[in-house]
């Protein structure tokens, strides 16, 4: 069975609709709740959400086409309600066939629901401003499962991570939005941690650490060196007491992150000083938490150079006295 491809079943205990589960996730959570006790599950990062709880998961993805598919199953695989906005930034490599491949799929499997359910309203979504939308396929789908909505957006032309950003920024319609690289070196299994401050109401910002606790991959001192540097120089100007910066995993409750986007200006990877300082600025409230880490090397893929890092030094300096 594909990836993309959930058979409709319904929940022997609450008889709600689920993709293919025998029970549903309210129901699952309740019985682990009740034999495990609160305090354990949220240990275990088994967290109740709220039902209007939808997770934005925005996947900036440049020429990653030996590890996108795998990245878009392990997002898929977090049980929360959620929509994957995937933006080729003009991949070389064979990721822009590959996403329109999944795009593909995704019409297909929505065509199917659509036929089991009989009546659903077709829609199609376009992306706007340089970007366009595979023409390939079917132009009517249903509606898409609320647990994994999919969406992929393609830049004209190479303009970077945080162009890539800001174009997955405009598109998001969840109550929480968090960043997820298209490589494999960050996990989504630990969304639920990483967004049960903000659920909670104690955050607005959390950054997911690599360098307090978890386990992470012994590799590249130098780059640990340059991290733990700029960190620490951010934190200078900030006023933040942070240990990691340069992370991906940033979330953002959705109404702080609409204070803050349509001021980011960073194409590349100038994207993540520019917004730690316009989050420092705002007052907002910030919760770090411990994230494991696969780091990957060059020879495995890995984008960001000492050019990156020259550029992050001129951000912090910039941004703190610029919005």
């Amino acid at each position: 069975m594909d990836i993309l491809d959930h058979p409709e079943t319904t929940c022997a205990l609450c008889g709600t609709a689920t993709q293919g589960e025998a029970i549903c996730d309210a129901c699952l959570q309740q019985q682990i709740r009740r034999v495990l006790g609160e305090t354990v599950c949220r240990r275990l990062g088994l967290i109740e959400f709220p039902p209007d709880l939808k997770l934005s998961v925005v996947v900036p993805v440049y020429n990653e086409r030996d590890s996108v598919r795998e990245i878009l199953r392990r997002i898929q695989a977090v049980r929360i309600p959620k929509e994957i906005i995937l933006i080729d930034d003009f991949s070389t490599d064979g990721t822009r066939d590959i996403l329109q491949k999944i795009e593909q799929e995704e019409r297909e499997r929505q065509a199917e629901v659509g036929r089991r359910n009989g009546d659903h309203v077709p829609r199609v979504q376009q992306a706007d401003g340089g970007e366009t939308q595979s023409n390939a396929g079917p132009k009517t789908v249903s509606p898409p499962s609320p647990m994994n909505e999919i969406r992929v957006l393609y830049h004209d032309r190479n303009r970077g991570k945080g162009a890539a950003l800001r174009t997955g920024f405009a598109h998001v319609k969840g109550t929480i939005v968090i960043v997820q690289d298209a490589d494999l070196e960050y996990d989504p299994a630990e969304y639920a941690q990483l967004i049960a401050p903000i659920n909670d109401g104690r955050a607005d910002v959390v950054f997911g650490s690599r360098f307090i606790g978890d386990t992470h991959r012994v590799l590249l001192f130098w780059h640990y060196l340059g991290n733990k540097f700029l960190t620490t120089l951010s934190n200078m100007f900030t006023g933040l007491n942070l240990t990691d910066m340069e992370t991906c995993y940033k979330v953002f409750r959705r109404q702080a992150l609409d204070a803050i986007s349509p001021t980011l200006k960073s194409n590349r990877f100038g994207f993540e000083p520019e917004v730690t300082a316009k989050i420092a600025k705002r007052g907002l409230r910030v919760y770090e938490l411990p994230i494991s880490y696969s780091g990957r090397d060059y020879s495995e893929g890995k984008k960001i150079t000492w050019k990156d890092g020259i550029q992050a030094l001129w951000c912090i300096v910039r941004y703190q006295f610029a919005d």
